[in-house]
Parts: structure tokens; sequence; C-alpha cells
């Protein structure tokens, strides 16, 4: 409610490839469809057979080479799409947006293009930002190939330090086999722009390796697209630093370094694991299955293509590659209400002691989020009811790739009736009894950036509100634990500090009540102390509603705290320029990022009856804590906001739902005989899945 002075909700998006083909015609939805294998490909093979682009395969040979490094749908612009769902205009063209690293050439850059029309290219286009900057090659994403060169020569780098790393550890880089060393990298990378030096921290490769730091971090260069030019220029050991592999060596062969020895870790019920341990103390069983979510008389749901129906809900929805879950032409009881609906970023940043931890500030749309998207477990992730969806990315590969199970659709139970009244006579009886159970409809999908889970969801309730929010789980960031550490968090193991950090997760609300052309006003709660009008001497202190109309954006950016330009909410006027407020190059480059989002204000426009987008940021802040081990749970650990309407309605929308129940009594005040009304069946039936746990995870 304290949103938008606006009147409404919204809706949600996920992303269906379709595998047979339809004589049907396409429903409007899927304009806004992710790209399928096929168009994946098409892309891929045109840009390809186009010289002047000399484009190389993404895997094997250097980084000197240009590469495609993804390609997913780009959005067709409102206007045309408006006027095609609404006013019988053309279909818009079909386009993909494509990221090419042109690093064979003197000055190595990254260029965006847009590629069509689909599913046949034949032509493309420069995409660019806003402001014209060029997005330099330093602040490409890594790829799996530098990733590779990277290990190799960490590998070799390390060798001086075998000795140590064994004799610390039981673990080392060379000839390992099972008794390995791997590393978590850390950015941004390096302290300026043009830089790309990154904090890597050496761990242990055991199951949960997150939480199995050495003591030892280690600072790679890899700015030159040659990798025999890459350098450790520092390291810093259990509290100290040294300038160079060899002054460390020699510092543990002279017996002068303070060694951080680490237990054998146990083959069984290893702490970062989720091997069952200890017992609860009530004895009540958990080696049975607990209640679960079933659908005894079918779904109440329609999916389509990439549309979603949903009692009075209709939405498109579709899963970017670079930022996650977009929705489009949200809908209830069919006028649309809101445009688009989308994830933007997802970004946490740490304190610490250690200088990875300290140089931590995670933007997670930098490592493809949305690609992140791995198999959903039936049962655990999702109902076993749920509806699965695949995704398709081409990122960083060869060719498009499934990600089984990447989304899922289900309807919840929540536990708490939609509304409810007990209307009591006061005498031992009641008038009427009248409830609406509780439901909503939920689209989920996941994020694991590497260490990090974030489990995005958006509900769609029958009473026209919309809920968006995100669960944060998996394992923590965490570093070597030092005594000074304890100042940046808590020592949640021997050997381990979990460090503080904040999470932000940014969210695009393009609005549209009524049409595109909307305002913006905030309501806040007053008091006055007047007379009181029917007692002469008396006082009344009362509340009363101030409104505030928001004229222009600076007015309506409400922030966090100063003087950090951060927002929890923005209302800016919507322009085909400013699509996201972030892009998958801020991480490596977050000096001089090609997209500011303080741009979208600084210029003040008026955002009185104007198409109007809402920029909303929710957040918490972590310190964790031994609770935190194996990993970080979802109770408290959940943020989100609600889209409500407000004064949209004539009435409470979920009255058209045919699943209240009534209760009468027929001989008040005895009320020994009663008339009970519903519109379902009076039983649900049975409710099972007889269907065993399976998991494939590969994609």
């Amino acid at each position: 409610m304290w949103l938008l002075g606006l009147p409404w909700a919204l809706a949600l998006l996920v992303t269906v490839a379709s595998s047979s083909p339809s004589m049907d015609p396409p429903d409007p939805a899927s304009i806004f469809a992710d790209l399928s294998p096929a168009e994946l490909r098409a892309v891929r093979t045109f840009l390809m057979g186009r010289p002047e682009l000399g484009l190389s395969p993404s895997q094997g040979g250097g980084l000197a080479k240009n590469s495609l490094f993804l390609v997913e749908l780009l959005p067709p612009k409102k206007r045309s799409a408006l006027r095609f769902l609404e006013d019988g205009g053309a279909r818009p063209r079909r386009e993909a947006r494509a990221i090419i690293f042109f690093g064979a050439q003197a000055e190595p850059n990254i260029t965006e293009l847009a590629v069509g029309p689909l599913p046949h290219p034949g032509s493309y286009r420069v995409l660019g930002f806003k402001g014209g900057r060029a997005v330099p090659f330093s602040a490409r994403p890594m790829t799996r190939l530098e990733y590779e060169l990277l290990y190799e020569a960490l590998v070799a780098a390390m060798a001086p330090l075998e000795p140590l790393l064994h004799e610390a550890t039981g673990f080392g880089f060379q000839n390992c086999s099972k008794r390995c060393l791997t590393f978590s990298d850390i950015a941004p990378r390096g302290l300026g722009p043009g830089e790309r030096r990154t904090w890597l921290v050496i761990q242990r490769f055991v199951e949960g390796f997150f939480l199995h730091p050495t003591g030892l971090e280690v600072l790679l260069d890899h700015q030159d697209p040659d990798p025999r030019r890459w350098a450790v220029q520092q390291l810093w050991y259990n509290g100290r630093y040294f300038s160079s592999v060899q002054e460390l060596a020699k510092s543990h062969a002279r017996r002068t370094l303070r060694l951080a020895r680490l237990p054998e870790p146990p083959a069984r019920q290893l702490f970062s694991s989720y091997e069952p341990r200890g017992r609860f103390a009530s004895g009540t069983p958990t080696e049975v299955h607990g209640a679960k979510v079933c659908e005894p008389q079918g779904r109440r749901y329609r999916l389509r293509g990439n549309r979603l129906e949903y009692g009075g809900w209709s939405l498109a929805f579709r899963l970017r590659s670079s930022a996650g879950l977009q929705l489009f032409d949200v809908r209830f009881n069919g006028e649309r209400v809101a445009y688009e609906l989308s994830v933007q970023e997802a970004i946490a940043f740490y304190g610490g002691h250690s200088p990875a931890a300290m140089q931590t500030k995670y933007m997670d749309a930098g490592w493809a989020m949305g690609a992140s998207s791995y198999e959903l477990a039936r049962g655990v992730d999702c109902p076993e009811t749920a509806t699965f969806l695949d995704a398709f990315h081409l990122l960083d590969a060869d060719g498009p790739v499934r990600f089984r199970h990447a989304l899922c659709v289900f309807e919840l139970p929540t536990g708490v009736p939609l509304r409810r009244h007990f209307d009591s006579d006061f005498q031992g009886g009641f008038h009427f009894y009248a409830g609406l159970e509780g439901r909503a409809l939920v689209l989920r999908t996941t994020s694991t950036v590497y260490n990090y889970d974030y489990i995005w969801d958006f509900l769609l309730y029958p009473n026209g509100v919309l809920e968006a929010k995100v669960h944060a789980t998996g394992y923590i960031h965490a570093t070597f634990y030092t005594p000074q550490g304890r100042r940046y968090g808590s020592r949640v193991h021997s050997h381990l500090l979990g460090n503080i950090h904040t999470h932000l997760v940014h969210y695009k609300v393009d609005l549209d009540v009524a049409g595109s052309g909307n305002s913006f006003e905030t309501m806040d709660i007053r008091f006055e102390n007047i007379s009181n009008p029917w007692s002469a001497g008396a006082r009344v202190v009362q509340p009363w509603l101030h409104r505030e109309p928001r004229r222009r954006e600076r007015e309506a950016a409400l922030p966090l705290g100063r003087p950090a330009p951060r927002y929890h909410l923005a209302v800016t006027r919507r322009h085909e320029n400013e699509p996201s407020s972030s892009s998958i190059y801020t991480q490596n480059d977050p000096w001089e990022p090609p997209v500011t989002f303080e741009s979208f204000i600084r210029d003040n426009e008026t955002i009185e009856d104007q198409d109007l987008v809402a920029w909303v940021t929710v957040g918490f802040l972590h310190v964790p804590h031994a609770e935190d081990i194996p990993n970080t749970a979802t109770p408290g650990n959940a943020v989100g906001f609600f889209l409500r309407p407000f004064n949209f309605f004539n009435e409470d929308p979920s009255v058209a739902s045919r699943a209240p129940v009534i209760v009468r009594p027929l001989d008040p005040p005895t009320c020994s005989n009663l008339e009970i009304q519903r519109w379902t069946p009076p039983s649900p039936g049975a409710c099972i899945h007889p269907e065993p746990f399976t998991y494939n995870g590969t994609y």
C-alpha cells in the first residue's frame, strides 16, 4: 500500500519452450516468449557466418578472439507491443539480443547487437547504451575459458607453496586426485576502471567447499588477454600479507610462519554437508513424509505457451539469461494493470578483515543469475503437483543448453483464510460463519550464483494482490577466522568467519493503471489534536490521511539513507533507452558502468499523467551465525513487496470465487440445525502423489 498511490497490483513471469508444433494461431503472449532452441541456433549460425565479425567458437583457443557470449530475446518496444495487443496492429518484429566479445583487435571491446527478424535472421544492428557509452573489454563477465586459464595459472603459481599447503591442510594443487584445493573468486576485480585482478580464496574441495577456506588468499592479475603475462601480485595467509609466493614459501621454510593447521575432514557427517546428525528432543517422527500439497480435482490454472492464467489473472512470462524472471502484459479480469514486472539486480556487500572479504561486493546480474536456473527438485523445491518448465540458455556456449525443470508453477494453500468472519450472537451461538480458503498461484525459479541460492517467487492472490518475494539460502560467503575478523561477523566454526553483509534486490514495476498515463502520490498518517465537537472542554487526538502528489522524479526518489543514492522506491518516466537499472557489466566495472541508475532521475522530469516505472529495492542485513551451518535457512531470510488494488474495484474481486463456505443456523439460538452453503464438492477426495522422488541435475 505504501508503494504507490496508484490503485493496483502486479503479476509474474516464467519460461517455457514448446516442443511440438501447433496449428493454432500463436497466443499474443508469444511476442514476449524466450527464444526457442531453434531460434538460438539460427542467431548463432547467422552471426558465425558474418565474415566482418570474425567470430570464433566460445570454447577453446585463447581470450584474444571475437566470440559470441550471450543470445536472448530482445523484447519489442512497448508502443509496438501495445499496438499489437490492443489495437490489432502488426505483430512486432521478433529480434534477439546478442553480446559479442571483440578481443581480437587493437582496442578490444564488448558490443551488443539486435539480430532479426526471427526465426530467420538476415540482418543486425548495434545496440547502444544511454549516453552512448562504450563497454570496455575489461568489464566483460567471466567465461568458462577464462576460469580454466585462471585455474591453470593459479596451480602453476602455487607450486612453491605445495609443502605449506600439504602440512597445513592435507590438500594440494599438484597431482591431488581426491584431495584437491579449489578457489572462489571475488569481485569487483580491482580498484579502478580497466583493472582485472582478482582475489582468490583458496579452499579444500570437499562437499560444501565454500565453508572450507584454508587461510590463504591470492591476488592474481589476469588483465592481459595472454595468460602468460598473468601474475600473482600479493598474498594473505592467516592474517599476514606477503608480496610474493616466494616470500611466503621462505617464511614457511624458515619456520617463522604461524601455520593454520586444519583438522582432517571426516568421511561422514561433515559439518558442511546435509547428512542428518543429532536428534530432536521431542522424539516426534521425521523419517516419514510430512504434509503435502495436492490437487484432488485437477489444476485450477492454465498454461498456454508462456501465457499463465489463474482466476482473474492473465500474464506472459519469460526467464532472461541475464537477470531472471520478467513478466509482461499483466491483466486482471481482462484489464491490463502492468506492462512489465521484472527482477533487475541482486547485490551483496560484505565487510571483513581479510582482503577477499573487504573487497567482496557481488552484483549477481554480472554472473548471469538468470542462467543459473538449475533443476528444481519435485517435492522439495516445488510441490509434487507443480508444473515444471525447462529453460534454454545460450550463454558462454557454442549452442543452446537445456536447463531441465528450471521453473515451476503451482497452487499453494496459504494456511490462513483469505478472509473469514464468525458472527457471534453473544449468547453461546452465532448468526453465521463465512470463510474463503487462502490460496495463491506461485511462479518460482532459483538462481544458484555459486554459494548463494536465491528462490524467486511471484504469488498471485484471488483478491487482486500480487506478491514479489525472494528467499536467500545456500552457503554463506565465509572467510578464514582470525581474531581481528570478529569485528566483521561471527565465528561460525573452528576456522570459519561468517562475514557481515547486506542483501539488496532491485525490481522494475511498469504499472499501467487504467491506461499508461499515471501519476504518483504518497499517503502518510498524521495526527491532530482538536476540540471534541460533541463534548465541550474535551479534546480528541486522532489520525488523518495526508496525501502528497509527487510531481517530479526527484520528489519520487525515496532514499533508504543518505548520502548514497540508493532508493527503496524511485518513480521515473518510462523511456525505451532505460530498460534496466543495472547490467551484466557493472560487476567488473562498477566505477564507470554503462548503466547508471542515478541518470534516470538526474533530469528530474515531470511524472504527472505520464507512463511511469516504479523501481523497488528490498533487502536485509545478514549477520551470519552458527545456525547458518550448513546453509542459511529460508525463515527470516526472505524479503519482497506487495502490489495491492486501492479503490480500483467496487469490492474485493475474490467474491467471484466459488470456494467460500457459509454456515447459518436454521434454529437460532439453539444452532442445532445448520445450513451449510458451498459451491465446491463436499469432500476434496483423496490427496496423494504416488510417484517416487526422482532428480536428474544435468543441463
